[in-house]
C-alpha cells in the first residue's frame, strides 16, 4: 500500500472503477487530485466517518454530488456536509469544490481497510468494517 504521502499517493479509483484520482495526507488536509482538479478535505474525515458508519450498523448509499447542489438524506455526502456532524458542516475545505465528500472519501477507507465498498455502475453503498 502506498504511504499517502505527496511523494507516495494512494491511486484510488471511484466505487463505479470510472476514474481514477490520487490522495495523500498533507498535514491536517486530504489533499484530492482528480485530473487538473484539487480538492481538499479535513484529514480528521476518515476517523470520524468510519466511526459514523459504525454507528450506522448497515449499509449508507454514497450520495456524491457537487457543493451546488443539495445532497440527499441520508447519504455519506449529506453527512459530510451536515450541520450535526463532529465539525459541524463542510468536511471539504476549498470553496466551490467542498463536495463529492461521497465519492472520493470511501474509496480510500476501503483501501486502508476501514470499509466495504460496493462497485456497481450507480448507486453504491458502503459499510464499516469493525476495528480489529
Amino acid at each position: 500500500m502506498a504511504a499517502g504521502t505527496d511523494s507516495d499517493p494512494w491511486v484510488l479509483r471511484t466505487a463505479p472503477g470510472t476514474s481514477e484520482y490520487t490522495m495523500y495526507r498533507d498535514g491536517e488536509q486530504l489533499v484530492c487530485q482528480v485530473g487538473s482538479t484539487r480538492l481538499t478535505y479535513q484529514a480528521r474525515a476518515i476517523n470520524d466517518l468510519h466511526e459514523w458508519l459504525l454507528e450506522q450498523a448497515d449499509w449508507v448509499p454514497l450520495g456524491a454530488a457537487d457543493e451546488q447542489k443539495p445532497a440527499s438524506e441520508g447519504t455519506v455526502e449529506a453527512w459530510g456536509r451536515a450541520g450535526n456532524n463532529p465539525v459541524g458542516g463542510w468536511y471539504g475545505t476549498r470553496k466551490g469544490y467542498r463536495g463529492r465528500f461521497g465519492m472520493y472519501l470511501p474509496p480510500l477507507l476501503e483501501e486502508l481497510g476501514l470499509v466495504e465498498l460496493e462497485h456497481n455502475a450507480r448507486n453504491n453503498r458502503v459499510r464499516a468494517l469493525a476495528p480489529s
